[in-house]
């Protein structure tokens, strides 16, 4: 099993653009998440499952942006504009929200993007 890169929660919204779909009938985790039951649920399941993000709670009080749809732990359900492929990323959203300097966040965007590129060139050659 791959261990996860982890990048900053701000490197999540700009890159894969969480939006809220259409019928939501919950306005959750800053009006981007779904709820983990009734509409919002089946909604999140008549996405595409490489446009499914989980918030789960983790130590600390520290909460995880993860790819996929999880049932251990999940906070809410986000749907994104960009897939992930199952990429092997988590985004760590800080107990006390702590915003990436543009220049921080540039960097991380330019980490996400290479490791992107390089796990979708690996899976186009096996």
């Amino acid at each position: 099993m791959d261990i996860a890169t982890v990048f900053h929660e701000d490197t999540f919204y700009e890159y894969f653009e969480p939006f809220l779909p259409d019928g939501a009938e919950n306005d959750v985790w800053g009006g981007h998440g779904l709820e983990t039951y009734g509409r919002d649920l089946d909604i999140v399941r008549r996405h595409d499952s490489n446009s499914v993000w989980t918030v789960v709670d983790g130590e600390s009080g520290h909460q995880w942006i993860i790819p996929g749809m999880r049932y251990v732990n999940r906070v809410c359900y986000i749907v994104t504009a960009k897939p992930h492929n199952d990429a092997s990323v988590e985004f760590r959203v800080h107990r006390r929200h702590q915003f990436l300097t543009p220049l921080g966040l540039t960097r991380q965007l330019r980490k996400l993007e290479q490791l992107l590129l390089r796990q979708s060139n690996v899976e186009s050659h096996t």
